[in-house]
């Protein structure tokens, strides 16, 4: 079941690559797996897809305990500095870096830890109260800031879009991610690199390919619909 859920997925993913006239190489999947059991994990491990993504730290750290150490683990909720030192090896992504506060928290742990922590600004394009992220207008400078972190490196830009029947209504958000990113890397600053761009989900993802996303979020596509009353 889960595995003819990946592979339509794939087919998918790979129908707006040619559209968009990119190569499928551009393009990850990361299998959002947040609230489904390790044995979901381990079926969909079978297809070959090694990212996943989850927005609980405890729930990242438990799975890590127990699963394959080959896995890849994103981390794309909304996530609380005092939870950051339990993420600092586990996690190869941090998507959602909305604050220098965060950022210099995420610096605190990294340096402890000698590593450097692989992060995207979480940027909120649509301007929804009820989503965390950064302004497209504050972005830049938020950049700008966090780039002087010695143990924090910024790949790119992740953003969630407005909930939509019609994924189309979002092609307008992925599009000014991508442009932000675009203006952010003529700014030419220092230990940043614009390459990455989160955006994408099973509503929602083939839009987002074709407007360049580079990792796209898919939870419900995979492994159906979520029951938040379960404990993993």
């Amino acid at each position: 079941m889960l595995t003819e859920n990946v592979i339509e997925v794939e087919k998918n993913i790979q129908a707006a690559c040619d559209r968009a006239g990119r190569s499928r190489e551009e393009v990850r999947l990361i299998a959002v797996s947040k609230t489904k059991p390790v044995s979901d994990i381990e079926e969909v491990l079978t297809t070959g897809i090694l990212d996943y993504g989850e927005n609980k730290v405890q729930e990242l750290s438990d799975k890590y305990d127990v699963l394959p150490k080959n896995i890849r683990w994103h981390m794309i909720g909304h996530l609380q500095r005092n939870k950051v030192k339990y993420l600092i090896g586990k996690t190869v992504l941090i998507h959602s870096v909305d604050s220098l506060r965060l950022a210099e928290q995420i610096e605190h742990e990294a340096a402890k830890a000698d590593t450097i922590m692989n992060v995207l600004i979480e940027v909120n394009v649509a301007g929804e109260e009820s989503k965390f992220g950064t302004t497209c207008n504050e972005a830049i400078e938020l950049v700008r800031a966090v780039a002087a972190l010695k143990h924090v490196k910024i790949k790119g830009l992740m953003t969630i879009a407005p909930f939509t029947d019609n994924p189309e209504d979002n092609r307008i958000y992925f599009k000014k991610l991508k442009q932000l990113s675009v203006d952010i890397m003529h700014k030419n600053i220092d230990n940043i690199k614009m390459n990455t761009l989160s955006m994408g989900m099973t509503g929602d993802y083939e839009v987002a390919v074709e407007e360049g996303a580079t990792f796209v979020r898919v939870g419900t596509g995979i492994f159906g619909e979520r029951d938040y009353t379960k404990n993993i």
